[in-house]
């Protein structure tokens, strides 16, 4: 018996591969059938060789990514716990810690779905068809602003059209030729007589202080911070004035500057709550040209009644509670935004809410600016 069992293990494999004739010869398995060698030949190339027919979109690609991919990435692409993140991370490749999804670093569309296809969902892998693949990966476009329209149909017609941000930051591995000559020519003469440990990771602080993500919380917390509400004599001693010291800019009473404190936006929260609002682009729209889509506008959603905008169609669940007088105040719009099916059961918002308060508290405030 051989001590090298392994070895002989995998020559047997080398001559089976490089020469299948004598592998035959040997006793050792038999040649691969076309059939059989065509159910494993499914990579994908940045080319687009080996793209099967198909199509998709991004709408139909949020219903199967719900179902089969959120429950590890988040319905967005968020990402669950330390599962990974598909979406964001666009301004974080030159941090500590930089956030790598199909977004901000992947190179080419054809390795996102080469993956999705072969190896997603996690435990089912190679269940989804080739329209599904498709339509998840026109969902992961859309969810990272590569594509504005979530009615695109991606195919293998025009798939080689869209392009991944990051693309042109990569190059072509030049080691071979660069690197390998050297390493190959290594002069180890002149070498120290001994080797002293200088320093141990478990003393060196090695670990980053902050992510731009955790600027950006600390970034809100100091703003909610310089906000909060001052006591009664500080109100008070803020807004008495004379008539003769009241101007246009200046409240005439209280009852007025506390008004006015409450429609002021804050451009730096509205700014932080902006990039939160990412999270809801997918159903969402604001802003001039907005349009309903699997959810509603959300232009003048502060103060408006619940389960009401023209043209959108609204669960039975919603309209109820506008009925019963519901109004989109802040505080309430940040408890169904927490937790949306809790406030309102059988809302057809999948969304599963957002946990922070500094980002509720933020989304709102854009919310508000782009109402005005």
């Amino acid at each position: 018996m051989s001590k090298f069992p392994n070895l002989l293990t995998l020559s047997a494999v080398a001559i089976l591969t490089a020469s299948p004739v004598l592998a035959e010869g040997l006793g050792i398995g038999r040649t691969a059938l076309p059939d059989e060698i065509a159910a494993w030949d499914t990579d994908v190339r940045p080319d687009g060789l080996g793209l099967p027919d198909g199509s998709g979109n991004a709408l139909d690609g949020e219903v199967i990514f719900s179902e089969r991919c959120a429950v590890c990435h988040g319905d967005f692409g968020e990402a669950v716990d330390r599962w990974p993140a598909l979406s964001g991370g666009q301004d974080t490749l030159e941090d500590d810690r930089p956030v790598k999804t199909v977004g901000s670093y992947w190179p080419y569309l054809s390795t996102v779905w080469d993956y999705v296809n072969r190896a997603m969902p996690f435990g089912d892998a190679a269940s989804l068809t080739a329209d599904e693949t498709y339509a998840i990966v026109a969902y992961l476009l859309y969810v990272n602003d590569v594509l504005e329209d979530d009615q695109f149909v991606l195919s293998k017609e025009n798939f080689l059209t869209v392009r991944l941000p990051n693309e042109g930051n990569f190059e072509n591995d030049n080691r071979a030729s660069v690197e390998y000559t050297v390493f190959n020519d290594t002069c180890m003469t002149n070498c120290k007589d001994e080797v002293k440990i200088t320093a141990r990771a478990a003393v060196v602080d090695v670990t980053p202080e902050e992510t731009k993500q955790r600027a950006l919380e600390k970034a809100i917390r100091e703003v909610v911070k310089s906000r909060a509400t001052p006591d009664a004599d500080e109100v008070e001693a803020a807004t008495t004035v004379t008539t003769t010291e009241v101007t246009e800019e200046q409240p005439a009473t209280t009852e007025d500057a506390v008004a006015q404190s409450e429609t002021t936006i804050d451009p730096a929260l509205a700014k932080a709550g902006e990039k939160v609002f990412k999270k809801c682009k997918a159903c969402h729209q604001v802003g001039e040209n907005a349009k309903n889509r699997s959810g509603p506008v959300l232009n003048a959603i502060v103060d408006r009644v619940a389960g009401t905008f023209e043209g959108f169609k609204f669960s039975g669940a919603m309209k109820t509670k506008g009925d019963e007088g519901l109004v989109w105040s802040s505080d309430n719009l940040s408890e169904f935004l927490e937790k949306p099916k809790q406030m309102v059961p059988g809302t057809k918002m999948s969304f599963s809410g957002l946990k922070k308060d500094s980002d509720r508290l933020a989304v709102i405030e854009y919310l508000k600016s782009v109402s005005e």
